[in-house]
């Protein structure tokens, strides 16, 4: 197939050049000209048969929206419009809505692989029509795992969207859950061996996996973490996850939990925190430790009386 890619970052170049190794064309486009094919998305389109197809592969929210609006004044009916970013799947209702209006078509597509998709290939998540998935699928079947698995047409406009986003809630929650995991046993004076225990699960536990997998190399790197600073981002969908669960009246408390923790990790002095040393100061003369971290003067004051 030919199939236009704007956006060539990490995973836009690795996924067009994976294309290309898979034997289609490809021509992309990027506002970085060392890497870009051509010097405006209308020569993009200019080299392209009809009907064509273009990816967009840009950050979500802004740069998607004015990217697929700007198509849709350049496109003509027939051709489609595939949305591989990390879209907020109402996002993909809207802009499904208006390019058919004009005879375009719209698949959203959530990908997952990383900077290792271009190897092992990426797991697709695809929202859209019938008739578009299966006009896309040579693209589709390149760019995913080799094998049975990596693929999903999940239904609707918006779909594959929607469950990359739980995948990616799903995700917060095992991070934080191995994490956790690892501060205890690290915490743990028993325990003389942390990395080798977490080598030692990957292989005939219930527990192993690709996270498991990354978290082992990256001990193997920094056996103590010692050159890593405790925050974590977030990239959206954890929240955009959690407002679904609130929408859907869905209770999701471990991926909710793993969420705030993220927010917990970016305040070098949490104020909630302060509130809760202060208050058993107060109630039970509970020794609370200054800005400057020695124990305030009235650490040992008598409790008072309630």
């Amino acid at each position: 197939m030919e199939l236009g890619i704007i956006g060539l970052g990490k995973m836009g170049g690795n996924m067009a050049e994976r294309l290309r190794r898979g034997g289609h064309t490809v021509v992309g486009y990027d506002r970085d000209p060392k890497v870009s094919d051509v010097s405006s998305v209308e020569e993009l389109l200019e080299r392209l048969s009809a009907p064509r197809a273009v990816w967009v592969m840009v950050p979500a929210g802004g740069p998607t929206r004015e990217t697929i609006h700007r198509l849709g004044e350049l496109l003509s009916p027939g051709d489609v419009v595939i949305d591989g970013g990390n879209s907020h799947y109402v996002d993909d209702q809207k802009h499904g809505a208006e390019l058919a209006e004009k005879g375009i078509g719209f698949v959203d597509c959530g990908v997952s692989g990383g900077v290792w998709g271009l190897q092992n290939g990426y797991a697709l998540m695809v929202g859209g029509s019938d008739e578009d998935v299966q006009r896309l699928m040579p693209i589709f079947e390149t760019l995913k795992p080799e094998g049975e698995f990596g693929f999903v047409h999940s239904g609707k406009i918006g779909a594959g969207h929607f469950v990359k986003m739980v995948h990616n809630g799903i995700e917060y929650a095992m991070m934080q859950a191995f994490g956790e995991g690892y501060e205890l046993i690290e915490a743990a004076d028993i325990v003389t061996d942390v990395p080798g225990t977490f080598r030692s699960w990957q292989e005939g536990t219930v527990i192993r996996s690709w996270l498991l997998d990354l978290m082992n190399r990256a001990l193997a790197e920094d056996p103590e973490l010692a050159e890593i600073r405790g925050y974590a981002n977030d990239s959206g969908e954890g929240r955009w996850t959690v407002q679904a669960a609130v929408d859907h009246a869905v209770p999701l408390p471990a991926i909710t939990a793993s969420l705030f923790a993220r927010f917990s990790s970016r305040q070098d002095d949490s104020p909630a925190m302060k509130i809760v040393a202060a208050l058993r100061n107060q109630f039970g003369g509970h020794a609370v430790e200054s800005a400057k971290g020695a124990d305030s003067p009235g650490a040992d004051v008598t409790p008072p009386k309630v």
